[in-house]
């Protein structure tokens, strides 16, 4: 199972650095196309590079940038981001004694799968309702046919149903074992680990 859980965060990881890495080009390509044919102009070199003179600034790359956005965003919230990747206002919680903060993880994290469900139905039927609705320049490049705003949006019903059932194994856990063990109580139990190692190893 773990070897499982790996191969998908590697893959996941893959597949976010590649849209990242498509949007940077994409973004160059735009300021490419919007750009070059001034310096070209400017320069006076319409003559020897009329190609370049006559590229004309690309609308469908701005599009193709939101959308890609939209997918880096709840992609990586859904499959790269771990827990600990999360800015927190902890302030209070790691103030309080280790069973208040029992009480305190499984609260948010039922808060926030109760969220997530009671919003999950409504969410599908706005995103399949979107369906009517195309995006303006972009299209599939198999078909030829614009894509469906439900296509692009997809992927945040993947995000709800993920994260609603990653915080909900996280109150049972939380529940069973005791809240998760704060960044210092990391930092310290690896620190005693390596001194006890380091002595056993003079000894």
């Amino acid at each position: 199972m773990k070897t499982l859980f790996k191969w998908v965060s590697r893959i996941s990881d893959a597949i976010a650095a590649t849209l990242l890495a498509v949007i940077f080009f994409t973004f160059l390509l735009q300021i490419g196309s919007r750009y070059t044919p001034r310096i070209i102009r400017n320069l006076g070199l319409e003559e020897t590079f009329p190609t370049l003179a006559a590229v004309q600034p690309l609308g469908w790359t701005l599009e193709l940038i939101a959308i890609l956005w939209v997918w880096v965003i709840f992609f990586s919230c859904t499959f790269v981001v771990r827990e600990w990747d999360h800015v927190k206002f902890d302030i209070i919680y790691l103030a309080v004694s280790r069973r208040m903060r029992r009480i305190f993880a499984v609260i948010s994290a039922a808060a926030i799968v109760a969220g997530m469900l009671y919003a999950f139905l409504p969410t599908l039927d706005y995103i399949d309702w979107m369906k009517i609705r195309k995006t303006s320049t972009v299209r599939n490049p198999f078909t030829g046919s614009k894509i469906p705003m439900r296509t692009v949006f997809s992927v945040y019903g993947a995000f709800m149903i993920v994260v609603a059932a990653r915080y909900a194994w996280l109150a049972i856990d939380t529940f069973r074992n005791g809240p998760p063990k704060t960044e210092l109580e990391v930092v310290l139990e690896a620190q005693a680990a390596a001194d006890a190692k380091a002595a056993e190893a003079q000894s």
